[in-house]
């Protein structure tokens, strides 16, 4: 590698010098600064100038091919839209970028990528985004202030419910010059919408048909990240191949990254015909998430004779909630006491034991495994003051942090939970007619469990032969990939298994999984349809944390309050993720202390010489 730097570099360095330089003698104000990075809470880890993200092996070589199966199908290539069953996945990072670039080290920084840097005040009352003169789009056009006000105008108006909200709570977007601009967010105390927007993606005013945006396309995008799309086959693969003239393939936050000149995506319908194709050697990489399979099912050719490796990387993210998603929206659940009664009947330990080979552990919080947690942790003064319009709004043994989910005496016939589970249904009005329980009315009590694939069908089976021993009875209803995205986008189910992860930085995304409005909002995450003036109070004090102890307690408030409302049965976790990949893969030795789980090999892996 010559030591000389070419000449694109020096146009970059000193463009990037210019635009620093002007950052800094335009800065507003009241205590505004312009860096390359922002973190949510604190000072981001990284110097400014840095080479590469820590994780990230400057020296990767490009080339190769890297071939991905997954589980499903797609009928969009428009990640934004609401109308699409299922978007291809695969596009986000991939073909789409943001302003900004988030570290997977950090719990929330954003580095420089089609912005260079951003200016905010200490009120974060406004945030001023600053383009890389050198970010275009995959068909050389440059990327302008134009192009971001476009995308967020287009966003605001026919995005996803989340990004509607969040960018209504933008009081006003102004563009100084075309590389400039600048967000006003005065008096709306959400210290995280400047990073929210650093993760806005820049569409191309150009290349994007604004009046039939919110419908489904298979037309490829236009777009400025490292990978085109190439080939489509409608809902069964997706070919990504490598621009050669990305324009981020030096910055920092991009080198050592997306290395493969080529990404054959395939879907498939079944997950054991998903297997089989790994087997036969079709796929590169595989995340497992059956227990059983991994315990026995890897004891194949392609793992013997060393074309695949097999390998549990430790797991060091907070441990979201996996869980069975009541819909309060319907009458039969509206009642907490149901709820809880209806979860005691959950017996960990006999599906533990029994379908997963005791590899799990039962998940305690929505942010278990973190200081965020609010199990084992008495509430602190700050939690309380968050609490005080809310009286009771928190059960005692969870203000306490003594609650923990029933564990099941792994008989799969529990006799105090069953006896347990029966006294609360009598509380809130049913009763037990012989073998039939039935509602106030005199109505069975009777729903169903929608579910998307084999392994949610074993586990949604054992819960509903766990419920028919006090008379309920719940069905079993498995249903493909399309139809599954739309019931659980217009909340048409009685219970789902829903999967809520855990950042260790929990924000924005927490208005669409849980406050009143989400609840209303077509394709939100606020599965269960929880409606809480406390849930939404502790929403806002998150979003408002100005301190990490102040965060702390906000998150560990609103830990409390889900648990209290008994919105999930709450499932299981594991502390490392299985993986399996082929050999002739290579991997940076340092892994992303937040992220190497949900970063794909697309982004950080290559092929090795000669593989």
């Amino acid at each position: 590698m010559s030591l000389a730097m070419s000449s694109k570099s020096r146009a970059r360095a000193a463009a990037a010098a210019v635009l620093a330089a002007a950052s800094l003698a335009c800065a507003a104000p009241g205590g505004a600064r312009a860096a390359p990075a922002i973190a949510m809470h604190g000072a981001p880890a990284l110097p400014e100038g840095f080479a590469h993200f820590p994780y990230a092996d400057p020296a990767a070589p490009k080339g190769g091919r890297l071939r991905l199966c997954l589980l499903g199908t797609f009928d969009s290539l428009n990640p934004f839209n609401l109308k699409a069953g299922s978007t291809a996945q695969g596009l986000n990072t991939m073909v789409f970028e943001s302003l900004m670039a988030r570290s997977q080290d950090e719990p929330f920084t954003l580095y420089g990528l089609i912005a260079s840097g951003m200016d905010t005040d200490e009120a974060r009352s406004f945030a001023t985004f600053h383009l890389d003169p050198a970010a275009r789009f995959s068909d050389g056009t440059p990327i302008t202030a134009d192009d971001v006000r476009f995308t967020f105008d287009l966003l605001k108006a026919k995005g996803r419910p989340q990004q509607r909200q969040a960018f209504a709570e933008v009081k006003g977007v102004s563009t100084p010059d075309p590389r400039t601009v600048r967000f006003d967010l005065a008096g709306i105390g959400d210290r995280e919408l400047p990073l929210f927007l650093g993760l806005m993606p820049v569409l191309p005013r150009h290349g994007v048909d604004a009046a039939h945006f919110d419908e489904s396309t298979l037309k490829p995008p236009l777009a400025s990240g490292p990978y085109r799309v190439a080939a489509v086959e409608p809902g069964t693969r997706l070919v990504l191949e490598r621009n050669p003239a990305y324009w981020g393939a030096d910055l920092p936050s991009r080198r050592g990254m997306f290395n493969f000149d080529r990404v054959d995506i395939d879907y498939y319908r079944d997950a054991n015909s998903l297997f089989e194709v790994f087997k036969a050697g079709l796929c590169d990489f595989r995340i497992e998430t059956d227990p059983a399979r991994w315990l026995t099912g890897y004891d194949v050719p392609i793992i013997r004779d060393g074309r695949d490796v097999k390998e549990a990387v430790p797991l060091r993210l907070p441990k979201g909630m996996e869980g069975f998603a009541f819909n309060t929206r319907r009458p039969l659940f509206a009642d907490v006491r149901v709820r809880e009664a209806l979860g005691a009947m959950f017996d960990f330990g006999w599906v533990n034991r029994n379908l997963y080979g005791g590899l799990y552990r039962r998940t305690p919080s929505f942010f278990a495994e973190s200081p965020l947690a609010s199990t084992g942790r008495p509430a602190d003064a700050d939690e309380a003051a968050i609490l005080a319009p809310y009286p009771g709004a928190v059960r005692p043994d969870m203000l306490d942090g003594s609650w923990l989910p029933p564990a099941g005496d792994a008989s799969g016939r529990d006799r105090a939970e069953a006896r347990r589970a029966l006294a609360l249904l009598a509380s809130a009005g049913d009763r037990l007619d012989g073998t039939v329980m039935r509602q106030a009315d005199g109505t069975p009590f009777r729903f169903e469990i929608m579910v998307v694939d084999r392994r949610q069908e074993r586990l949604a089976l054992a819960f509903s032969d766990s419920l028919r021993d006090i008379g309920i009875e719940a069905v079993v209803r498995l249903v493909d990939e399309v139809q599954y995205q739309r019931r659980r986008q217009g909340f048409d189910f009685d219970m789902m298994l829903g999967q809520w992860t855990a950042s260790p930085s929990p924000g924005a995304e927490q208005r669409s999984r849980w406050t009143s409005a989400a609840a209303a909002q077509p394709a939100s995450f606020n599965l269960p349809g929880a409606r809480s003036p406390a849930i939404d109070a502790a929403v806002t004090a998150i979003l408002e944390a100005k301190t990490q102890d102040g965060f702390t307690a906000a998150v560990r408030t609103l830990d409390r309050l889900l648990l209290s409302g008994f919105y999930i049965v709450p499932l299981f976790h594991t502390e490392d993720q299985w993986i399996a990949y082929a050999s002739r893969l290579g991997r940076p030795a340092t892994v992303p202390l937040f992220g190497f789980n949900n970063v794909t090999p697309i982004e950080l892996w290559w092929q090795k010489p000669g593989g």
